[in-house]
């Protein structure tokens, strides 16, 4: 296979790829497309180096105005950050840490425990029938499974925080050698 044909499958695929993040995230986040998309080039692209606004109104083929929206609400609801270099005064941009992205959803687990007790407690006290106690069992079984997923996430973002934090002493080993 020529080095053409190779490079050429390989866009093919990170366009497919962008496409898939795209839609994941607006199912996910109920976000706009465009913020979406956003979203999955910082993700595929901005590995190395963060991606300036500019690039992206290039690369989304979208207005200013549509591209400073979508930015706009990804740096609100923290799936994105930027950095600025000293001298430069444009803004990078790139995903947040998968760490911190997954934060969200502690928070959302920590809301639903909250409901499980509350339905819990209720349930145990009007339980009159057989489809009540089979709702209290079924309430208790699904606060063994969030408490299991709590587990799991927590141990994850534990795991996401040292690989991050090992990345971070490498770049800065790196820059301060350069």
């Amino acid at each position: 296979m020529k080095f053409k044909d190779i490079m050429q499958d390989i866009q093919k695929e990170k366009e497919e790829l962008r496409e898939m993040f795209g839609i994941h995230f607006e199912r996910q986040y109920n976000i706009p497309p465009l913020a979406a998309r956003i979203l999955g080039v910082l993700i595929i692209d901005s590995c190395k180096a963060g991606i300036t606004f500019e690039d992206l109104v290039e690369r989304m083929g979208a207005s200013k105005s549509s591209v400073s929206t979508s930015v706009n609400l990804l740096l609100k609801m923290g799936k994105i950050q930027y950095y600025t270099l000293a001298g430069d005064r444009k803004k990078y941009f790139r995903p947040s840490p998968l760490s911190e992205r997954l934060a969200s959803y502690i928070k959302m687990i920590e809301h639903e425990k909250l409901i499980i007790e509350r339905m819990l407690a209720y349930r145990e006290k009007t339980a009159s029938c057989d489809a009540e106690l089979c709702n209290l069992e079924n309430t208790k079984a699904y606060k063994e499974h969030v408490l299991e997923v709590e587990k799991l996430l927590l141990k994850t973002i534990s795991r996401f925080k040292e690989i991050e934090k090992n990345r971070d002493q490498f770049n800065n080993h790196n820059q301060n050698n350069s």
